[in-house]
């Protein structure tokens, strides 16, 4: 079993022989931020068969919502170990580290982005039609939003670097 001796303790759990956190650890980690955003989303809404008015932020929610189980099962299903750049005949198409791992990453990082910002934008200029949340920033449900969106932005930046770095 291997392990790793941190400050006189071993943990053979969580990290490899080189102090790694395994894949599936990380993509899991991304998988529950990613259905979090969106279980924050169907939260604020008021529910699933709710939607949110004006119109269009009711439908900018659901897109998030569609969104974070998409991601969620893109960081589960198809992100196994990136097995390399994407290749057709002798051309390579995209990055060198574009892969099923990093498109899992990628749809985390603009999943965390989009509503980060609408939310930021919604407290502070207001939206066209909802100008009624400006210095709105007591709501529990937004600080909610803005962190998990926030956790989610750093770890998919990271993985996104860390698999650039890679190739």
């Amino acid at each position: 079993m291997a392990q790793e001796t941190v400050t006189g303790r071993t943990n053979s759990i969580l990290a490899d022989a080189r102090g790694t956190v395994p894949e599936f650890a990380v993509r899991f980690t991304g998988a529950l931020l990613a259905a979090a955003v969106a279980a924050v989303h169907v939260a604020d809404q008021g529910g699933i068969s709710a939607l949110a008015s004006p119109d269009w932020i009711g439908w900018g929610y659901r897109l998030v919502e569609a969104g974070g189980i998409l991601t969620a099962l893109i960081l589960l299903l198809l992100a196994r170990a990136d097995p390399g750049p994407v290749r057709l005949g002798p051309a390579r198409l995209g990055p060198a580290w574009f892969g099923p791992a990093s498109l899992g990453w990628a749809a985390g990082l603009l999943l965390g982005a989009g509503p980060f910002t609408g939310y930021v934008a919604s407290r502070t200029v207001g939206l066209p039609g909802d100008r009624g949340d400006v210095g709105n920033w007591g709501y529990w449900v937004g600080t909610v939003s803005l962190l998990v969106e926030a956790a989610l932005v750093l770890l998919s930046a990271g993985m996104l670097l860390a698999a650039r770095q890679r190739r």
